[in-house]
């Protein structure tokens, strides 16, 4: 029997070892006649020794801590009936005790639990299950995450790699767009000097179209001298008469 199984039941004499707990109650087995019964939870409160607290003059301290320095007490167990024998004896025993809030019924019942538990040989001492547990799952949990722990440089490389294969992707997409934008530079060029050439050949009739205008005033000036040396034997053949 263990001590973090002994609970203390509001309304109930003695100390009871839990056996079983449900939601409306617990089964529980009397220390002192070996019963079993079932309490119920609208009726009866539980109370863990484990989680039972003593007020001092200091800080509070664990039930465990009385019964402890009861037990390594030479002295013989108080009268329960009496509380100035009561005091006497806790005062020896635990002088820091605040007697003030820790009434006579208080004692006499600390002094009846430890009656008890020395009766059914129960080992005094807080147990520390949980945490063993919770050690060796963290070392559980370190043992499986350590592999882990290994294959995440291989995440890092993926992740290089990927960056280098967009560079070669963009690089290769940079390549097969030049030749694209040299066939644009080349139409672009072609399409100016057809600009400039389209110019050129505008003024081109224009040029002709002069040449036409002066063409008939190059005709009339032709014509006015070759009529002008024929008139004048007409003026020396006057004279003459």
């Amino acid at each position: 029997m263990e001590y973090n199984k002994i609970i203390a039941v509001t309304g109930l004499p003695g100390l009871y070892e839990l056996l079983s707990s449900k939601s409306d109650g617990a089964i529980v087995r009397s220390l002192d006649d070996k019963t079993t019964r079932f309490v119920a939870s609208r009726v009866h409160n539980f109370s863990h020794l484990e989680s039972i607290e003593v007020y001092t003059v200091r800080d509070n301290v664990n039930l465990v801590d009385i019964l402890k320095a009861m037990e390594a007490s030479a002295g013989k167990l108080p009268d329960e009936k009496d509380g100035a024998e009561l005091k006497a004896y806790f005062t020896k025993v635990y002088p820091d005790l605040d007697f003030g809030r820790v009434y006579s019924s208080d004692l006499k019942k600390m002094v009846k639990w430890y009656s008890v538990l020395k009766a059914n040989n129960i080992e005094i001492k807080l147990s520390e299950p949980e945490e063993e547990e919770a050690t060796e799952e963290t070392i559980v949990e370190e043992a499986t995450a350590a592999p882990k722990k290994e294959a995440a440089p291989k995440k890092k490389a993926a992740t290089e790699e990927a960056p280098a294969k967009a560079a070669t992707t963009t690089a290769k997409a940079a390549t097969t767009e030049k030749p694209a934008t040299t066939e644009k530079a080349a139409k672009t060029e072609k399409a100016v000097s057809k600009e400039k050439a389209a110019p050129a050949e505008a003024e081109k009739p224009k040029a002709k179209k002069a040449d036409e205008k002066d063409k008939p005033v190059k005709a009339e000036k032709a014509k006015k001298t070759e009529e002008a040396p024929t008139e004048k034997p007409k003026k020396t053949a006057a004279k003459k008469k």
